[in-house]
């Protein structure tokens, strides 16, 4: 059943990068990392992941949002920007910890851990119409109580949320509206696994099922990685081992989930070796996972080299214009069309008529780095002064020009980012109206040499 995937060229490819491919994501400091294949697509596989602010040294100011990451062949990444905020969701005050996400009922839904006015940690639920979102807040679960490292298992039409948090462990069976959870069900799975201290994941393996956490043997830090077995999603479970043991460049806590994408097992996880051993700045890091003949999993330890399937991963951020504020930008005297054909998500901005009117994108990093700017564009005719500004840059040399009914790619040149949030913005000038229509945005990854990974080749 295991099958290899094969990418070819990749192992040829040119540069060099010194963390190989762990950690996977270098563009920001990302935890807690959710992976998922939805029925939907099953060539895509993403990854949901909390955000560590740069320079934050905290867990609580610095952990405000949620991305999420995609990929077709585990080297090339697509970073969606900043799908959820708990500035916008009404119940939540700060700290946007771990979550996980499911496909339900035709619709994403990202399960969320943040903390309400009453001090107390929640499970929230959010919504999208696409896996990639931005999602909307929907409230929280109700019953769930001490509601931090949330994890859901879909199985024959019944959702199973598991959670848990400092030496505790939940698991029960959700309603459908997935905002409270059949009280019966409710089991505490603490006394049935030893060393547990939090975030639970759920899989099915060769008709079994594979809960496996994070533990703390006598409460001694870093944690390690532990999983049990049973024959239904809520237990009884049984006890088999560690699976992942300490090791260099690890951070105090590790969370994450093992996936099957394109016929074989990967377990992520996350670590600090971007940040050089800051527990507060985590990433996310993945290897292969492979089991004993008796079904057991063999140790994995992690290194550097990762899935090993070319020398670096390159990421992209891609930013469509017409979710505004819902992926931190602002949209200012324009507004979102879709009678244009052709465009990307779900339209594009348009209405540059007066002075001043722009959309912006919010652009985050992880360190003082460079990113190839690009912007999808269509213009129709006439004089266009059209502005980009990187932060209280001008982008001087990059020109709107007519193109003539189609939509075109703008390369903007390489641009500088600061550790932590950039303001990209469109703005028009003093010219009237020429039929400017913005798309997206993209920040791409360059190499030593500036290169994007299409001119590393």
């Amino acid at each position: 059943m295991i099958k290899r995937i094969t990418l070819i060229g990749l192992l040829v490819m040119t540069g060099t990068f010194s963390f190989a491919q762990n950690p996977l994501i270098t563009n920001i400091y990302t935890a807690d990392p959710a992976p998922h294949v939805w029925p939907t697509d099953t060539t895509t596989l993403y990854v949901y992941s909390s955000h560590d602010e740069p320079l934050s040294n905290s867990h609580i100011r610095g952990m405000n949002d949620y991305h999420v990451f995609s990929t077709n062949d585990l080297v090339h990444w697509t970073d969606h920007g900043q799908i959820l905020h708990w500035n916008r969701v009404p119940w939540a005050v700060d700290q946007a910890w771990a979550i996980d996400a499911v496909y339900w009922k035709g619709k994403y839904y990202l399960i969320t851990c943040m903390r309400g006015e009453d001090q107390k940690f929640r499970t929230g639920v959010a919504v999208s119409e696409r896996p990639q979102g931005p999602f909307t807040d929907c409230g929280y679960i109700r019953d769930a109580d001490f509601g931090q490292d949330p994890a859901v298992y879909v199985e024959n039409g019944k959702a199973y949320l598991f959670w848990g948090h400092d030496r505790t462990c939940f698991g029960a069976e959700l309603n459908d509206d997935l905002l409270s959870i059949k009280k019966e069900t409710l089991v505490n799975l603490r006394p049935q696994l030893p060393h547990v201290f939090e975030a639970p994941w759920v899989i099915k393996r060769n008709g079994r099922y594979l809960l496996m956490y994070p533990g703390l043997p006598d409460r001694g830090w870093p944690q390690k990685y532990y999983y049990a077995e049973a024959e239904k999603p809520l237990g009884p479970y049984e006890y088999k081992g560690i699976f992942i043991d300490d090791w260099a460049g690890q951070s105090s806590t590790t969370h994450g989930g093992i996936v099957r994408f394109k016929g074989r097992d990967i377990m992520f996880y996350h670590g600090s070796i971007l940040s050089g051993g800051l527990s507060e700045s985590r990433s996310i890091m993945a290897d292969w996972v492979d089991y004993d003949k008796d079904g057991s999993i063999k140790l994995i330890r992690p290194t550097k080299k990762g899935l090993g399937l070319a020398e670096r991963t390159w990421t992209t951020v891609h930013l469509e214009a017409e979710e505004g504020n819902l992926l931190g930008g602002e949209l200012h005297g324009v507004y979102v069309d879709n009678s244009y054909k052709g465009y990307t998500g779900r339209g594009y901005v348009t209405g540059f008529d007066m002075y001043n009117d722009y959309c912006s994108f919010l652009g985050q990093s992880a360190k003082d780095e460079k990113y190839r700017l690009r912007i999808r564009y269509r213009a129709d005719g006439g004089k266009n002064d059209a502005m980009v500004f990187v932060n209280t840059w001008l982008l001087k040399n990059v020109k709107f020009v007519d193109t003539e009914g189609e939509w075109k790619v703008l390369d903007c040149g390489n641009v500088s980012l600061r550790a932590g949030n950039n303001d990209i913005r469109v703005i028009r000038g003093w010219w009237p109206n020429t039929g400017l229509c913005i798309d997206y945005i993209e920040l791409a990854q360059i190499d030593e040499r500036g290169r994007t990974v299409e001119e590393a080749k």
